[in-house]
């Protein structure tokens, strides 16, 4: 073998391996994970190929202005489910407040959802001045 082909065929391995680290850091890696909590304002399954569950949560609190006027304010979260159990307790769960459970990933597959975020589990929220305790829905889930 030529001192060109090893060069050849080193970097070509390199690009292999930095190429396999990117794809498995952009979809495969879990970046963050936490727990929003509101009213689910929809779900549903959608797609032309791959059907997944989209959903909005409207997450509402109270914001500060610079001016010292306060005010109510809403955010929205949007969510792609990928484990029917998890789709069915959220379904069941839409008009009360819900904690949902989720992880993120830096980039979206088809058949994972529109969504960076994955949810695993959902959790009733204790409505406020109520002293109930949350009662969990659906045990958390591994998303593979």
């Amino acid at each position: 073998m030529t001192t060109s082909a090893k060069i050849l065929s080193w970097t070509a391995a390199i690009v292999v391996l930095a190429l396999a680290a990117f794809v498995f850091i952009k979809f495969c890696f879990v970046y963050s994970e936490g727990v929003n909590e509101g009213d689910i304002n929809y779900f549903q399954k959608e797609g032309f190929i791959f059907k997944t569950y989209e959903g909005k949560m409207i997450q509402t609190g109270l914001k500060s202005g610079k001016t010292g006027q306060g005010g109510i304010q809403s955010n929205e979260f949007k969510f792609s489910v990928v484990d029917e159990r998890v789709a069915e307790s959220i379904n069941g769960g839409s008009n009360v407040g819900v904690k949902l459970h989720w992880k993120r990933y830096l980039g979206t597959l088809p058949w994972r959802g529109n969504s960076q975020f994955i949810v695993d589990s959902i959790y009733v929220a204790p409505r406020a001045n109520t002293g109930e305790q949350p009662a969990r829905v659906e045990t958390p889930i591994p998303v593979e």
